[in-house]
């Protein structure tokens, strides 16, 4: 079971990534693009969520932007712990924090980092 911390601390642990918010929630971002996200603290369901909008308030969940074929391949190895968004379309996934490792948190985070950072950063 992964927790909200070492999301932040996994995801701050990349090269040029830094904290900050969008619309009240914790988002992971670099070079200005987010590559994570966090359910706002009150965790309370309300119209407007945006993609947090239709998930149980209880569970912890991040929202990580991956690559469409890094996402099926999540979503088929992972059943339960990776599924995807509203927007899945667009690359966005859940990841359900009570369902995950710390090992497989740091493999996701990793990539939906290399899915927004510049090419210089992520052949690094």
């Amino acid at each position: 079971m992964s927790t909200e911390a070492e999301v932040r601390r996994l995801a701050l642990g990349l090269p040029e990534a830094y904290e900050d918010l969008h619309r009240g929630k914790p988002t992971f971002r670099v070079n200005k693009r987010i590559f994570c996200m966090l359910r706002a603290p009150e965790r309370r369901p309300r119209s407007g969520a945006g993609m947090f909008a239709a998930l149980e308030a209880d569970r912890p969940v991040a929202l990580l932007k991956l690559e469409r074929e890094d996402q099926l391949n999540l979503i088929a190895g992972y059943p339960g712990a990776v599924t995807p968004a509203e927007y899945a379309h667009h690359g966005w996934t859940h990841v359900w924090l009570d369902a995950t490792d710390e090992v497989t948190l740091a493999l996701v985070i990793r990539l939906a980092w290399v899915c927004v950072a510049p090419k210089r950063l992520s052949k690094a």
